[in-house]
């Protein structure tokens, strides 16, 4: 059973995991290098991503500088900014690119907490599904008659509490997402 519960843990991880990596690219009222993680430049032919090819950094509370290694990828990177779903104007200066995020409209910044909240819904989705599995990995063992069916309860309940954790956990980040969503 303990393995059956490390599993779960370890799962479990790595949805939180997922989770942090999708809010870390949605963006907040100040720049952050991470809203560039899902933003990929045609690179001599290769799908690439811009932190591969540049050196990316805050200059300011709202400014992102991207500096590509190779001066001629410089247009290939605002094209690629330009083509995604960030909303933002790159601007070229023939070395560096900068990124200006403008302050959020209050309709932007509810827009975007709805999208915090669907995330964190899915994501606890997720848990459950990682739970249901669980459960269904300790029923099979009881058919094989590995635990009683005392065990079995008690695995329940423990997968449970393990399960209510993860969904706090959650819970808490979403909550502190939408805070500094809302933060002006």
């Amino acid at each position: 059973m303990k393995q059956v519960y490390a599993q779960t843990r370890d799962r479990m991880d790595k949805t939180i995991t997922a989770l942090n990596s999708q809010y870390a690219s949605i963006r907040a009222g100040r720049a952050n290098a991470a809203v560039l993680d899902r933003i990929n430049v045609d690179y001599y032919g290769v799908s690439t991503p811009i932190n591969q090819i540049a050196a990316i950094s805050v200059a300011e509370a709202r400014i992102l500088n991207i500096q590509p290694w190779d001066p001629s990828a410089l247009n290939l990177v605002v094209k690629a900014i330009q083509s995604s779903d960030l909303g933002i104007n790159p601007q070229n200066d023939g070395r560096i690119v900068r990124l200006i995020f403008p302050t959020l409209t209050e309709e932007r910044r509810k827009a975007l907490v709805k999208d915090v909240s669907k995330i964190a819904e899915e994501s606890k989705v997720a848990i459950r599904q990682i739970r249901r599995d669980s459960m269904e990995k300790l029923k099979t063992m009881k058919k094989n008659v590995e635990l009683t069916e005392d065990d079995l309860k008690e695995g329940e309940k423990e997968l449970q509490e393990i399960t209510d954790d993860f969904i706090k956990k959650i819970d808490d980040i979403a909550k502190d997402k939408e805070a500094e969503i809302m933060e002006i």
